[in-house]
């Protein structure tokens, strides 16, 4: 698939209602990391969902993030690293049992939040603008028929494991979006109720 995306000073359409597009978003719902099976996307998929994915919006068009498409032989290895630094965690057990969702799904793709310090556009800004580089990930993987799933888990946050990922200072990880085919339908989760989160002035 080769995608048809403007160059810049191009004229872009306004918005048009899509029924489509509702549904998919009415209906969206994670599948779990160990839940996600092969087949997943190829390269070629994934360098397309990327670029769609850093369509997203971008205060001062910094682009403060960056993507790591993590292979499975790599993640492996990963895994093999973290193993003994589960120890050290609250729930050692646990900590060991969720590697095997970073291990396990057939595509990974690790979204970094590199924020540009001392800049005019707050960090925060910055930060926020990698969480919607990941939902949009999802949202692309979605529109072109994967399953995904975003997470982070202790490795996200452990200094020792950041370190195994290259993270940089001042960087973090917003989240390994995980890809693949589902290997049976999620099924719906309790959500919450948007007249109780909604004030209006």
């Amino acid at each position: 698939m080769t995608l048809d995306l403007p160059v810049l000073g191009d004229a872009l359409p306004t918005p048009t209602r899509s029924d489509e597009a509702i549904r998919r978003l009415a209906r969206r719902r994670s599948c779990p990391a160990q839940a996600l099976s092969a087949p997943g996307p190829d390269d070629g998929a994934v360098t397309d969902m990327i670029a769609l994915a850093a369509r997203s919006p971008d205060h001062g068009k910094l682009a403060p993030w960056r993507f790591v498409v993590l292979s499975a032989e790599a993640r492996a290895a990963i895994g093999r690293n973290l193993e003994p630094l589960a120890e050290a965690q609250p729930k050692p057990d646990k900590a060991r049992a969720v590697l095997a969702k970073l291990i396990n799904p057939p595509v990974t793709v690790m979204v970094v939040s590199a924020p540009t310090p001392d800049h005019k556009v707050p960090v925060w800004e910055q930060e926020l603008s990698a969480g919607v580089v990941c939902m949009n990930l999802i949202h692309a993987a979605d529109a072109m028929g994967w399953a995904a799933n975003w997470i982070t888990d202790w490795y996200s946050y452990a200094p020792e494991a950041l370190a195994l990922f290259d993270i940089g200072d001042g960087e973090r990880i917003a989240g390994f979006i995980h890809l693949g085919t589902a290997a049976e339908p999620p099924l719906e989760r309790a959500r919450p109720d948007p007249a109780s989160l909604i004030r209006r002035l």
